[in-house]
């Protein structure tokens, strides 16, 4: 596994050693005691999510608060999308960094997001099944949001406005400088 360090302090690329051959692949998706080594991160997973969008879906920028923050680690079981971090804990080295990175089904890379950060993806293949692992149990009360074309932040989403899906939920997300931060 090669794990590459982003501009977002404890913000992780990581990519599997992935042995093909005619019958296929096969690679190791998680192992917490070569994570631990490489990132010091040492997250406990308790909750698996899994989304399917289709083109254009733009689902974010989400976070948890207080004692509900998660950590998540991501990654695309099918086709491609635009991963997104934001970094909001304040005190933070990369306070207000953002970090995006090409997820595909191809690559087969994954992202890990800390606590503290707000998160989303955009679909950029026909259709995408997304897959995240989190190390806090969500919680309704807990969830909170920024918008996502919010200006602090300047978040090329690669497609044109028009071609954007996003729910009525993330299009009534506050920006930045009206969100109840992590």
């Amino acid at each position: 596994m090669k794990v590459t360090k982003t501009k977002i302090e404890g913000c992780f690329v990581i990519e599997p050693k992935v042995f093909e051959d005619e019958r296929g692949y096969f690679f190791e998706s998680f192992n917490q005691e070569k994570f631990e080594l490489l990132t010091g991160a040492k997250p406990f997973f308790v909750q698996d999510n899994q989304s399917k969008s289709v083109r254009g879906v733009l689902r974010g920028l989400h976070f948890q608060t207080g004692q509900y923050a998660q950590a998540k680690l991501v990654q695309v079981l099918q086709g491609e999308v635009m991963d997104v971090a934001v970094d909001l804990r304040n005190g933070s080295k990369s306070f207000g960094q953002v970090v995006t990175h090409i997820l595909s089904s191809e690559n087969r890379k994954q992202m890990y997001i800390p606590r503290g950060c707000a998160h989303g993806f955009i679909t950029l293949s026909e259709k995408a099944i997304f897959s995240y692992k989190c190390d806090n149990f969500y919680n309704k009360e807990a969830e909170g949001g920024i918008i996502y074309n919010d200006s602090t932040f300047g978040i090329d989403w690669l497609l044109e406005d028009h071609e954007l899906i996003l729910s009525e939920k993330d299009l009534q997300l506050p920006a930045y400088s009206e969100s109840t931060l992590v």
